[in-house]
């Protein structure tokens, strides 16, 4: 079936075009937020997701009722995919409107080719810390993009203040914080969870993420040397040889276990753990999705003090500790507190999970999205949100209202 276009008939669903760097199978905090959000979008309106493939070959296909275009990638620029055949779609099909997600200078630059002329929501899921120079050279093509948008979004009102490219666009920015369906990660199978605490247990302190240099992995690391626990890492990358090196060195080999890519959902791992540990140190940390897995799950979180989202999502003595980046001296005291204090423990557990149920659920997050579309005067989008949002709660006829 193809999208409605801006010259389709607007009785039927508006359209939406999302693009973004990969799609699952591909696992990352951005895939995470997109698969979500699309899974759940599709039932208000048509969405396609644009992204790119692992090869110079495209893929169509349709992962739960989502269709997905994998463009061919031509060329990787350190690390962004570049995809010819990504401007060439966008025009032919013309959504509704495009929702772009950054940084990712290979879509931005194709959005910008394909001349559309409809609304663009930019997703700014974070700036651009490590790569200086590319950082460079990419910036005045964020910048036109963030000019011709209609709306930002970025997960936290802290990642708004503390952007330099963001300042610029106060009017436009918008706050939609991630989120997660709570009920599912809460589902988990006991005999799982059982058999990872009599493998890994009495004492788990749980990290999930890329082994990456901003995940601060290291600090983790060196901070079992004063820990009296476990430490399981979920995830896979470039660092893993080093810090099993590390950990070889430091004499904690024995209790720091790389688990790479789990097979089927990480819940029962996050339900086995004590506590969860987000040990990053850079702002390409913008927000930490696998805090609220974690808090969905009632666990407390230890997490940085980051000019970023991070310690907007789990809150500092509310749900978790908060320590200083780069420090694992710190970063030590906090996991030992709570692991040397169950009712603490509990306490900041219970209320993680009233956080994520009341700040971050996926609801919300799909209603502001569609809220933020709304506004931005795409041709039938606000008509048909309105018209929606109507029937839904009908307003009383003044006959009835009299009585």
């Amino acid at each position: 079936m193809k999208l409605s276009t801006n010259g389709s008939n607007h009785a039927q669903r508006p359209s939406v075009m999302h693009v973004g760097k990969f799609y699952r199978p591909h696992f990352g905090g951005i895939e995470t937020h997109v698969e979500a959000l699309c899974r759940e979008l599709v039932k208000t309106m048509d969405v396609r997701v644009m992204v790119a493939s692992d090869s110079i070959r495209g893929e169509e296909c349709v992962i739960d009722g989502v269709r997905v275009s994998r463009a061919g990638q031509f060329v990787s620029v350190a690390g962004a995919p570049v995809c010819p055949s990504m401007a060439w779609t966008i025009r032919r099909d013309r959504p509704d409107i495009v929702h772009l997600h950054l940084p990712n200078p290979g879509a931005a630059l194709a959005v910008l080719a394909s001349g559309y002329r409809g609304p663009i929501v930019v997703s700014w899921h974070s700036d651009v810390i490590r790569q200086h120079w590319l950082a460079k050279l990419y910036s005045p093509v964020e910048r036109i993009l963030l000019k011709k948008s209609s709306a930002i979004v970025a997960s936290s009102p802290n990642y708004i203040e503390s952007s330099a490219e963001l300042s610029r666009f106060p009017g436009r920015c918008h706050v939609i914080p991630y989120g997660i369906d709570s009920q599912k990660c809460q589902k988990t199978d006991p005999a799982e969870v059982r058999s990872i605490r009599e493998r890994f247990g009495p004492r788990i302190v749980l990290m999930v993420g890329r082994l990456v240099y901003y995940k601060g992995a290291e600090y983790a690391v060196r901070a079992m040397t004063k820990i009296d626990a476990n430490l399981l890492i979920i995830g896979d990358g470039p660092l893993k040889q080093n810090l099993e090196r590390q950990a070889r060195e430091l004499g904690v080999a024995d209790r720091v276990f790389f688990l790479g890519k789990v097979d089927g959902s990480i819940s029962p791992w996050y339900q086995a753990s004590d506590v969860f540990i987000l040990p990053s140190i850079a702002r390409s940390e913008a927000f930490g999705i696998v805090q609220l897995e974690a808090m969905a799950c009632g666990k407390p979180v230890v997490n940085t003090d980051l000019a970023s989202g991070v310690p907007y999502v789990s809150l500092d003595g509310e749900t978790g500790i908060t320590v200083p980046p780069s420090n694992p001296e710190a970063l030590a005291d906090a996991v030992n507190r709570l692991l040397d204090n169950p009712s603490l423990r509990a306490a900041y557990g219970q209320a993680a999970v009233r956080r994520v149920q009341n700040e971050f659920s996926l609801d919300l997050m799909v209603r502001r999205t569609l809220e933020v579309y709304s506004a931005t005067g795409a041709e039938g989008a606000a008509t048909y949100f309105a018209t929606k949002a109507a029937a839904k709660h009908p307003q009383p006829s003044s006959q009835a209202a009299m009585h």
